[in-house]
């Protein structure tokens, strides 16, 4: 398909015209997530630059939302049907804030608000019941992860984001799509060979447009065009099964309150453990430099 081709398809989208209607899903809601400072807002402008075919602007701030000042669930339209959310993201996959990542990517905190990275189950667990004062039930989440090629993957690094995407996966019912920004900023074929041992199928590459590098090319807009073209063939597909907006939010909040329960539980007895050991090491340490009774020895 040509540009003009996929733009058509792209701004026509409407989830009434899949095979077995909306199902109650009104909007397409595209879920960036990831590391801080991996392109998440330069690609938002890039989307909205190509889409809008209109003069580039700065929609999202990559030097406040990358670098971690922006705390909040932000969304931006691009057609009546497709919005992305620049999510809230985080310097390191730790387990506190794996679990807001997942309450955010499952669509259960409320979109346009703040993020507060909070510790330990209960404060989750309070957040989504909140949440469900004012739940959304129409929105069809789509996980996006976004990851910078300047960054490159180390092997280190590969269980963290593996576990992450699995779980992404197992908690939206879709396989998470990688885009790769900065394509040409480092070793794309190294880091593209690691996502796909990780059991990645869909990898999208490119160069996101910015301020002092806004040129049109046909190249760059049909990377992002091409890319919103498969996203949506893939919902339409999605949409001839049969669904149910309600259970699937449901399923979504029981895999994070279960995941969060299960990572408290990991946290004490990790910490029961350090306790121990410390006691164990002070009671050595004592025996060491225990004066010698010489009444003992004779």
């Amino acid at each position: 398909m040509d540009i003009a081709q996929l733009r058509e398809y792209i701004t026509n989208f409407s989830l009434d015209n899949c095979a077995l209607g909306n199902q109650g899903y009104n909007r397409v809601l595209l879920q960036l997530f990831g590391y801080l400072g991996h392109g998440k807002s330069s690609f938002i402008n890039s989307c909205k630059y190509v889409l809008e075919d209109g003069e580039f602007r700065i929609y999202a701030d990559a030097g406040h939302s990358d670098g971690g000042k922006t705390t909040r669930r932000i969304t931006y339209p691009l057609t009546d049907t497709i919005s992305l959310v620049d999510n809230r993201g985080c310097a390191t996959m730790n387990s506190y804030e794996t679990g807001e990542i997942f309450a955010q990517l499952g669509n259960l905190l409320p979109l346009d608000q703040e993020v507060v990275w909070d510790r330990g189950y209960q404060s989750i667990m309070h957040r989504l019941v909140e949440g469900d004062m004012d739940a959304n039930y129409s929105d069809f989440v789509v996980p996006i992860f976004v990851y910078s090629v300047k960054h490159g993957i180390t092997d280190e690094e590969v269980p963290e984001i593996k576990d992450l995407l699995d779980n992404a996966r197992k908690l939206t019912g879709l396989d998470p799509i990688v885009v790769l920004t900065f394509k040409t900023q480092g070793d794309l074929t190294g880091v593209r060979a690691k996502s796909r041992n990780m059991g990645i199928e869909h990898i999208f590459q490119l160069e996101n447009f910015t301020p002092s590098d806004h040129l049109r090319t046909r190249a760059r807009h049909q990377e992002i065009l091409t890319f919103f073209y498969e996203v949506l063939k893939d919902v339409e597909f999605r949409m001839g099964l049969k669904r149910n907006p309600q259970r699937e939010r449901a399923e979504r909040k029981k895999f994070v309150l279960e995941f969060a329960h299960e990572r408290e539980m990991k946290r004490e007895m990790e910490k029961k453990e350090q306790e121990m050991a410390a006691r164990q090491a002070e009671r050595d340490r004592e025996r060491l430099i225990r004066p010698i009774n010489p009444c003992a020895q004779q």
